[in-house]
């Protein structure tokens, strides 16, 4: 008789708000590695605001799932602030008061680490944020904890746009313990119908990665949601429904809408008319389209997966991630 093949051990991290359902936590935590609490915010004189995240972080830990606190520099409208990031940068007194704040946080609330996410960051600020996460590292990891970033979905180190310049995938590389790709929202709520991550599109961003980073570094971002989108979309007028995993699929089901898979793309979508007369397409993820995106982590060799969001439990995709992985407990 042939031996069972041993499953490949992969890193799987999942992003969750304060006002996540108890039992939607628990239903994930099997088949976490990390959960990073979202988010934590900071003062230009490096204060941190804190969050109060111990409702995921102290079941997180029951269950041998590590929390990791994230940072970003949303303002008061929950928007990215680049202004903040260069007040920031620009001080190196408060960079590393930051660090020392994060790292008591870290302490005082039994963590596991850091994961920044600093959004448009401006160009000429780039390589001093690959400095303060270097920075983090630096004495982080001297006392026994993690560092992750974020980094938008680049596809050259020369690629245009505020979302991209300020991101340095070789040097973040170099500054972090692991880089967490955000390979998804080419679909979005203001722009026009298409896949959240199509995998074409994926790839290319993975191709550019591992050029730039170990692939043993790096976590692919997989969307756990869909869009659905009225008809006709008007741009600057038009914003799409998030949807779950389950109320997509649900919906399709109560409109007998046909489900269709687009091949480039690994992704399905469908069309239906509402009560109203109006006509929608959406785009999610099913089975068929995660096991596709899961085939890349041992196709590239990487650590991991990152999903955004864990909000909403999706069971049948939980099934396909233990069919084909170990989740590794750290």
């Amino acid at each position: 008789m042939a031996e069972k093949q041993q499953k490949e051990t992969i890193l799987v991290n999942g992003y969750a708000y304060p006002s996540i359902a108890p039992e939607t936590l628990n239903a994930w935590l099997p088949d976490l590695t990390f959960v990073s609490t979202f988010s934590y915010g900071f003062t230009p004189e490096g204060q941190l605001i804190d969050l109060m995240d111990e409702n995921i972080a102290g079941p997180a830990q029951a269950a041998g799932v590590q929390a990791l606190m994230v940072l970003t520099p949303l303002d008061s409208q929950g928007a990215f602030n680049n202004e903040l990031v260069r007040a920031l940068l620009e001080n190196p007194q408060a960079q590393n008061r930051l660090v020392e704040n994060i790292l008591a946080n870290i302490r005082t609330k039994s963590m596991f680490g850091v994961d920044f996410d600093f959004e448009y960051v401006l160009p000429e600020n780039r390589d001093q944020y690959t400095n303060l996460v270097r920075a983090a590292r630096e004495k982080l990891n001297a006392a026994g904890y993690l560092v992750t970033a974020a980094l938008a979905p680049k596809t050259s180190a020369g690629q245009r746009g505020l979302l991209y310049e300020g991101h340095d995938y070789r040097g973040m590389g170099q500054a972090a313990n692991f880089i967490l790709t955000m390979t998804y929202e080419w679909g979005h709520a203001f722009g026009p119908p298409m896949a959240v991550a199509p995998l074409d599109q994926v790839r290319r961003v993975l191709d550019y990665a591992v050029s730039e980073i170990p692939p043993d570094q790096l976590l692919m971002g997989i969307p756990n949601y869909g869009y659905d989108w009225k008809l006709p979309f008007i741009q600057g007028e038009s914003r799409a429904e998030k949807l779950s995993l389950d109320e997509a699929a649900a919906r399709a089901a109560r409109y007998g809408a046909e489900v269709f898979f687009d091949e480039a793309a690994q992704s399905p979508y469908y069309y239906y008319t509402d009560g109203d007369g109006v006509s929608h397409v959406v785009w999610f993820e099913n089975v068929q389209s995660l096991r596709a995106k899961l085939t890349l982590v041992s196709e590239y060799g990487l650590a991991g997966i990152s999903y955004w969001n864990i909000m909403d439990y999706f069971p049948a995709g939980s099934e396909v991630l233990r069919e084909m992985y170990q989740v590794a407990k750290v």
